[in-house]
């Protein structure tokens, strides 16, 4: 992924405020973003170390494509910068800004959908996940955790879109009920029904091996 991104008239490069004494703080997100949307462009290190990873991780689950997923993440970072001013000071930044990189990805689908596109897919090169490696890591196990890992991908990939991303904000992003219900504007109780579903699809195709609910309380 690229470290610049252009803005208008302006470029925002990652690295820029790396050097100040506010990136090495170790302050908290919440608070980098309430600064930062009150203006303090310092504050953008922080929020980007703190977010970019997991917001990768989510549109990866539902872009299913390494290579797009990082340009949807530009994209995310973009409306995060133009949107700042909107961020409630005080608020969290995690769900906000995964209602972002959601609001990214539906964008998207339905740019692709008018435009009448083959949905993106995995390239081969890039690999679908990271695989366990090291010599501690034994050839069978690793055969048998990929092929668990396509077949939970290949599930994930037929479900409804309104299921799959309550399962991933809920068992893979670690996000509870209410946040993953704001984010997606919908009911807790929708939420729950979605992810309940998508379980009962993991579960029929992986049998024993289906990951644990979450979320149900």
């Amino acid at each position: 992924m690229s470290s610049l991104v252009a803005l208008g008239p302006v470029t925002l490069q990652w690295e820029v405020f790396a050097v100040t004494s506010a990136a090495s703080s170790g302050e908290p997100a919440d608070l980098a973003m309430s600064r930062y949307a009150e203006g303090d462009d310092a504050a953008f290190s922080i929020v980007h170390r703190a977010v970019a990873d997991r917001l990768r991780a989510f549109l990866m689950r539902m872009a299913r494509s390494p290579s797009l997923a990082d340009d949807l993440l530009q994209e995310t970072f973009l409306r995060i910068h133009r949107a700042r001013g909107s961020f409630d000071v005080g608020g969290r930044v995690m769900p906000w800004c995964y209602a972002i990189a959601r609001n990214v990805y539906i964008d998207y689908v339905r740019q692709r959908s008018v435009r009448k596109e083959r949905p993106a897919v995995n390239d081969p090169e890039e690999g679908e996940l990271e695989r366990p490696a090291g010599p501690e890591s034994d050839g069978e196990q690793v055969t048998i955790a990929a092929e668990l890992a396509a077949r939970v991908e290949r599930t994930l990939a037929s479900l409804p879109p309104n299921q799959r991303e309550a399962f991933v904000l809920i068992r893979y992003e670690g996000l509870s009920v209410a946040d993953a219900a704001a984010i997606v504007g919908a009911t807790e109780g929708a939420v729950k029904l979605r992810a309940f579903h998508a379980y009962e699809a993991l579960r029929a195709a992986l049998g024993d091996e289906a990951p644990k609910k979450r979320g149900a309380t």
